[in-house]
Formats: C-alpha cells, sequence, structure tokens
C-alpha cells in the first residue's frame, strides 16, 4: 500500500507469487502487468522459481532473453533480436518496431522479408526464421519499453525502501499527500493499524494542517476533516502555538470567531477534535448557540480592551459557558456523525457493539474471510454497516445493486441481483449494520462477493437477546439512564445495586418491558455511576 506502481490488489499478488530478489524482476513486473502481457507473469514465476524448463527461441539469442526467463518482455529485446539474429542496424531495428506495433500489412511484409532472409544467412533455417518473426511481432504488439519500466521500478524500490525503514513517516507523508481522497485514507489507516502504527485521532490540541509522526504514531489532520478548511486549521494552529488550550472556553477565547464558524465548530465536534476538553460531543452541539455567542463576545471584549471577564482577575473566577440540557447520542449516531466529516471511522466502530453477539453467530470479518477465500472457500458470514449502496442496469435491463460495507477490518464491495435488491433494498441504507451471507469467489483486482440473504444486525440481536441488567452504586445515573429507556419492547431491565463493596446485591426488576439492543447498552456503559451492564 503506497509503493508507487506495485499499490493494488493484482499487483501485490504478482509480487506474492514472484517473489522479486532483484531490481530486474520488478522492471519486469511493471512492464508484464498490462492486459495481454500479464498472461506471462505465471510462466515467468514458474521459470524463475525453477518449477518450468525455460524455452530456448533460438540458442544465438538467449542471452538476450535471459533476465526476463525467456519471455520476450522489452521491445528493446525485438530490436537485440533483429540485431543479432538478421543483422539489423539499430536504425533498421528501430523501424521494425514500428512496423510491428501499427501491425500495416505492407510494412510488415517488407520486414519478414528482410528479417528471413538476415536470419537464413546467418545460418537460421526458413521457417524457424518465420516462426521467430511471428513471435517477435506478437510480443512487439504489447511490448514495453524498458527504459520507462525501469524508471518506474526505481521509483518503486526507493519509496518500497521508505516504507520499509521510516514506515511511520511514509504513511504520514502518504495520506498528507491524499488527504482529499477518503478511500485512500481507509487503506493507509488500515495499512497503519496492519503495522502497529496508532493513527491518533483529531484533536484541537495535538493536530496540525498535516499529518504528522510521533514515537510510531501518526496525528491525524485537521485539514482532512470535510467543511474544517486549511483557513481555520491554520488560525488554530496559530493561536495555539507553544501554549496549549486549557479548556473550550480557553479556545473560544483565543480563536477569531470569523475564521472558525458554526460548520467549522461542528466538523471539530462530530470529529472529536475537542474531546481533549472532557464534554460530550451531544452536549456541544445542543450547546453550539452559546459556544459561538462566548467566543464572539470574548472576541468583542478583546477588540475594546475589556477581557477581565474571559480572565482570572475576576472574583468568582474565568466565565464558564452554560450548557443547555442534552440526549445523548447512541454509539452509532455519534459514530456517523464522525464519519460524515472523516469519511470512515477512526475511533471505534459501529459493529464494536454487537461483538459478543458476532462470536456468538460465528461472523467472520473481512480480513479473515479474504484469507479463507485465497485457501479455497467458497461461501460464508459476514457482518458490515453500510456505507453507500448503487444501483445500475444490467445488460438484461434488470437491477442489480454494489453495496460498500464497513467493518473493523476495513471496506469491502458486494453485489446482488435484481430479486435479492427488491427483497432487502430498505435494509441497505447508509448507516445500518447487517449481518449477510456471502457466496465469493477469488478474481484478480480482489475477492468478488455476491449477498445471498442479509439480516438486520439489530434485529438478530432482539431476538437473541431477552435481558438487561444494569450495576450500580447508588439512584445517581438513573435520570441518565431513562433517557434510553423511551422504547417499548420485549426485553427484560434490571437494576443490581451493590451494596457493602461487592458483599451484597439487591436486583430490582421493572415491570414494563423494553427495546433493548447492544447499542442502548454501550450508551448506559458511559453513564457516570454505571458498574457495568450485561445483556444476556
Amino acid at each position: 500500500v503506497g509503493v508507487f506502481q506495485v499499490e493494488s490488489a493484482g499487483m501485490r499478488k504478482a509480487l506474492i507469487g514472484m517473489r522479486p530478489d532483484c531490481i530486474e524482476d520488478i522492471i519486469a513486473l511493471v512492464a508484464l502487468y498490462r492486459p495481454g502481457p500479464m498472461e506471462n507473469i505465471p510462466v515467468y514465476n514458474a521459470r524463475k522459481h525453477g518449477e518450468e524448463e525455460i524455452e530456448s527461441i533460438h540458442p544465438t539469442i538467449d542471452y538476450l532473453l535471459k533476465e526476463t526467463q525467456g519471455v520476450i518482455v522489452y521491445q528493446e529485446q525485438v530490436m537485440q533480436v533483429a540485431q543479432v539474429l538478421s543483422g539489423y542496424s539499430l536504425g533498421e531495428a528501430d523501424l521494425l518496431r514500428r512496423a510491428m506495433g501499427k501491425k500495416i500489412k505492407e510494412e510488415m511484409d517488407k520486414q519478414r522479408a528482410r528479417f528471413v532472409d538476415g536470419a537464413v544467412k546467418n545460418g537460421v533455417g526458413k521457417p524457424q526464421a518465420d516462426n521467430i518473426f511471428d513471435l517477435l511481432a506478437k510480443f512487439a504488439n504489447y511490448g514495453f519499453n524498458k527504459s520507462h519500466a525501469a524508471a518506474y521500478a526505481i521509483v518503486s524500490y526507493q519509496t518500497a525502501y521508505m516504507k520499509a525503514h521510516y514506515p511511520v513517516e511514509f504513511l504520514a507523508a502518504s495520506m498528507t499527500l491524499d488527504m482529499a481522497n477518503t478511500e485512500k485514507l481507509v487503506d493507509f489507516r488500515q495499512d497503519a493499524g496492519r503495522l502497529g502504527i496508532e493513527v491518533v485521532p483529531p484533536s484541537v490540541q495535538t493536530s496540525f494542517r498535516h499529518f504528522q509522526t510521533g514515537p510510531n504514531r501518526i496525528y491525524y489532520s485537521l485539514a482532512a476533516l470535510k467543511g474544517v478548511g486549511d483557513a481555520a486549521v491554520e488560525h488554530i494552529v496559530a493561536v495555539r502555538g507553544d501554549t496549549p488550550f486549557v479548556d473550550l472556553e480557553d479556545f473560544c477565547v483565543r480563536i477569531d470567531p470569523k475564521q472558525i464558524n458554526r460548520r467549522v465548530f461542528e466538523g471539530l465536534i462530530f470529529a472529536g477534535a475537542f474531546d481533549c476538553f472532557g464534554r460530550d460531543r451531544a452536549e456541544m452541539i445542543a450547546g453550539m448557540d452559546r459556544i459561538i455567542g462566548f467566543a464572539q463576545r470574548a472576541q468583542e471584549n478583546a477588540v475594546s480592551g475589556q477581557s477581565d471577564m474571559f480572565g482570572a482577575g475576576g472574583a468568582t473566577g474565568p466565565e464558564r459557558i452554560s450548557f443547555p440540557s442534552f440526549t445523548p447520542w447512541l454509539p452509532s449516531e455519534k459514530l456517523m456523525r464522525e464519519f460524515q466529516v472523516l469519511g470512515f471511522y477512526l475511533s471505534a466502530h459501529p459493529l464494536d457493539t454487537y461483538k459478543p453477539l458476532l462470536e456468538k453467530m460465528r461472523v467472520q470479518n473481512f480480513a479473515d474471510f479474504s484469507q479463507a477465500v485465497r485457501q479455497g472457500a467458497t461461501a460464508g458470514r459476514l457482518a458490515g454497516t453500510v456505507i453507500s449502496k448503487q444501483e445500475r442496469k444490467t445488460r438484461t435491463g434488470n437491477k442489480m445493486g454494489i453495496v460498500t460495507f464497513s467493518d473493523a477490518t476495513g471496506q469491502f464491495e458486494a453485489v446482488l441481483f435484481s430479486e435479492g435488491l427488491n427483497q432487502y433494498r430498505d435494509l441497505l441504507e447508509s448507516g445500518k449494520s447487517l449481518v449477510i451471507t456471502v457466496a465469493a469467489e477469488e478474481r484478480p483486482e480482489g475477492i468478488g462477493l455476491r449477498i445471498q440473504t442479509a439480516q438486520s444486525l439489530e434485529e438478530k440481536s432482539l431476538q437473541m437477546q431477552k435481558a438487561l441488567r444494569v450495576y450500580l452504586r447508588d439512584s445517581s445515573p438513573l435520570r441518565a439512564l431513562a433517557a434510553h429507556l423511551n422504547t417499548k419492547g420485549d426485553g427484560l431491565v434490571s437494576f443490581v445495586v451493590i451494596k457493602e463493596d461487592g458483599r451484597r446485591e439487591i436486583e430490582v426488576e421493572l415491570q414494563q418491558r423494553y427495546r433493548i439492543t447492544p447499542e442502548i447498552a454501550a450508551a448506559m456503559r458511559t453513564a457516570p455511576g454505571v458498574v457495568d451492564v450485561e445483556l444476556v
């Protein structure tokens, strides 16, 4: 991932098969990995690893093809064969290359006569000379210029070297280069995880305009957040300087609200860039007007010189922002807003709350399933959160769907055709988490998936989990917990009060039954004063 010319799934698979041990192998792969010549990659690999004998075209030219395992790969090889076998001059050989590329019959007939005559004079039989000319013509039709392939391969090697020896710096630079490309950022973030490199979520305390590096970590760029913008980020970094923000109020006092407007504030909150101040994201969104008003008053007072109310000079200390009451977001709501500004899930994943259930159902993640497909598996069960859905018409006029899913190991696509699309269309909405059964096959571009069945993960959890227990030490969390019990259902809810340092418990079962899901349990678990929440 990120290595020039060889980062596609097909190229990576070809590299694994080739096991290159010299720059010539990489040059050959760059030249071969194109429609037409790529069918020779298995031949090249088999001969390189001694699994297949190298076939001699003619003893006098074998040395010209030695570095490419007897496979004609480059235009230069076609020219060299013509020189050695048929006595072409350099100029004549270049004319031969052009004629073979253009496939003009009249010119090809002239070149065949010239090539065969020259080869016969050098002791090659006419039938064999004709066969060699046909072979050259076949390869010259899609032969690649070695000088170009070599230039690409050198850069491939250099970027691979940088990634191998300086992975943190390499990935940070790559993410900065592609910060507007969400798909690339997803790939780089996954690769960082594979390499054990921490990607630190965006924060107004630690982030900059570019992706920055630390000890085995990458600090996420504020400029990569949708709706924030370079000018706003540069302003935040400038006013922060070498002095971290003390709290949200200090941030509001130091910034210019004309540069950090409502849209920027919302983007920063959704991304978690203010989490460092200990405020709930839903609370800050509910209090957005008050935050902006506070920043505007601070700016006006700074201009007029009346800044004591925001400093430490007052008897009651600096002014604080008074937040209104708010309804906490469910984990999926919080992550969906995060997804809106980042383009992927970073701090957590919607499937995390369903982990015990997925383990019980023996659902695989996409990374493990991909490995199983490469080893011969053709079907499986996956879980994913819908990222997007496209509908297209097939050549027969029927509709098909292409759905992009996300799980903790990355993003993947699956298709379904008209019957399945009609059956599951309502489930395939962005943000919904599903369990799907799929048929799978390995292809050059990656793993191909076809959806056979789909089911809402939330509905599945309702079928399998019938009771919820909330463990607490006193009644203080009850008001916050009641906000999550607002939908009637079939789930049994009980509160377990822990007494005498755990030596005694009192369980109180609610008479009313409620809708309970792993999401609701996860939201309750974050309420202050809650010891644990258990779904059974």
